[in-house]
């Protein structure tokens, strides 16, 4: 198992063949050897921490958290972090990868359109590399606004940018660049616009290719 570094944080990662390839990872971003995937990742994460920390709340709730890294990232940075995803086979894996962290990061296996504010709610609702993959995504908007108290930190794809990057490693060339398993494509203005009809934009944040968004529940 390898480790990513970024803001003297160190986050254990599966190596290829442990990474699991379900709820829509086709790549192992986070344990890529590669230089300019390792540059990108680090902007990625620096933006998300910086993001957390301007919303000046310490209690965190990942939805779609895959196999629990940013959580991880955002447990050793000081954020009392929890996390669910809709796969049990990923949900496995986080919990393997925060043992290895030693860290106790609660994750559990849970749909983000079953989730309730009673069970769910959290200071801060951080939903990164998800929306993109949902089919309804105005209802899951929906859900996430009820969990927050009050902010929320999202993150998508930045189109047309994550195509043209794609085509440009010789990736996707018949879906046009085409991340298999995105069935949404915002550009930076959709996207801020689509969260903007429910919540209140603080911040918007452009590490490459994605869009990053700070928001907060309208009052």
């Amino acid at each position: 198992m390898s480790k990513i570094k970024t803001n003297n944080i160190e986050i254990p990662v599966p190596s290829a063949g442990e990474f699991g390839q379900t709820g829509g990872n086709l790549f192992d971003k986070y344990g890529s050897g590669n230089p300019v995937v390792r540059y990108l990742m680090n902007g990625f994460l620096i933006a998300v921490g910086d993001l957390a920390r301007q919303s000046g709340m310490r209690q965190i709730h990942e939805i779609g958290c895959g196999e629990g890294l940013l959580s991880i990232y955002l447990a050793q940075a000081g954020f009392d972090v929890c996390g669910c995803d809709v796969d049990a086979g990923v949900i496995s894996e986080a919990e393997k990868n925060a043992s290895a962290a030693g860290l106790d990061v609660p994750f559990r296996v849970a749909s983000i359109y079953e989730l309730t504010p009673a069970e769910n709610a959290a200071e801060l609702v951080v939903c990164c590399e998800v929306m993109e993959h949902l089919d309804d995504p105005e209802t899951a908007l929906e859900v996430l606004s009820g969990l927050a108290e009050p902010y929320l930190i999202f993150s998508v794809p930045r189109e047309p940018l994550w195509r043209i990057a794609n085509m440009a490693r010789g990736k996707y060339w018949p879906r046009l660049g085409n991340t298999p398993g995105h069935v949404q494509n915002w550009s930076r203005k959709e996207f801020v616009e689509f969260l903007g009809r429910r919540l209140e934009i603080i911040r918007v944040l452009n590490p490459f290719p994605w869009t990053m968004v700070l928001a907060r529940v309208k009052s």
